[in-house]
């Protein structure tokens, strides 16, 4: 990014610390009285680690508005999931009685957000710090959202084992399917090669990265902020 006092990032700065307050806010009125106090507290160490790392890594890294938008979305939909726990989000039961389904799919809904939301953060790092170019750029935020997906998986597990039973399950959030692992990574693949797709079709038609359409027009931060390959 380009100095601290020119537009460009000023601007940014601006929309990110927007972004961030909205989603204390939801997150504090979230906080309050959740359906279960144990497994929102499992839940939300993972946001807390994410804050911590992404806090540490600001004076050296900053993501463009466009992967702070998805970022926080993402965490909006975890937020929810956490107060309620995933198995009991009142919008889950609505949908399975509108279409008749046999579960609450609430948690199905946000591993594959998971990986359509995630994926391009994950890009843009895979862009401006590993600095994978052609396929990889493509290859290596896919492979990252599996990755994390699957050690997800494997914390739940052991949660479920370690933990209180009980609090563990709510936290697994299976609803009886022996499945529920496989089928959650696999919608996270899922929407990581829907966004990894529309975003190759988006650089092929404009011949630029998409989170430069988000950038005050400042033509040298675009052009060392988006490789062309």
């Amino acid at each position: 990014m380009d100095g601290g006092g020119s537009p460009a990032v000023r601007n940014e700065r601006q929309l990110q610390r927007w972004l961030v307050a909205g989603y204390g806010l939801v997150w504090a009125a979230l906080a309050v009285a959740p359906l279960d106090r144990q497994t929102w507290l499992l839940e939300n160490l993972l946001v807390l680690a994410l804050a911590a790392t992404l806090l540490a890594l600001r004076g050296r890294f900053r993501f463009s508005d466009l992967s702070a938008v998805l970022i926080v979305g993402f965490l909006l939909l975890h937020a929810v999931g956490s107060h309620y726990t995933y198995s009991a989000v009142p919008v889950g039961f609505w949908v399975r009685d509108a279409l008749d389904l046999s579960r609450n799919h609430y948690d199905r809904l946000v591993h594959f957000a998971f990986g359509v939301l995630l994926a391009y953060p994950l890009r843009e790092i895979a862009l401006r710090v590993v600095h994978a170019h052609r396929v990889w750029s493509y290859v290596v935020p896919v492979l990252a959202v599996l990755a994390i997906s699957s050690t997800y998986e494997m914390m739940e597990a052991w949660a479920a084992r370690i933990v209180d039973p009980e609090v563990g399950m709510a936290f697994v959030g299976a609803q009886g399917d022996v499945w529920d692992g496989q089928k959650d990574m696999s919608l996270a693949l899922a929407g990581a090669l829907l966004t990894m797709a529309l975003t190759a079709v988006m650089r092929r038609a404009t011949g630029r990265e998409p989170y430069v359409f988000w950038l005050p027009d400042e033509p040298a931060h675009a052009q060392r902020s988006a490789p062309r390959r």
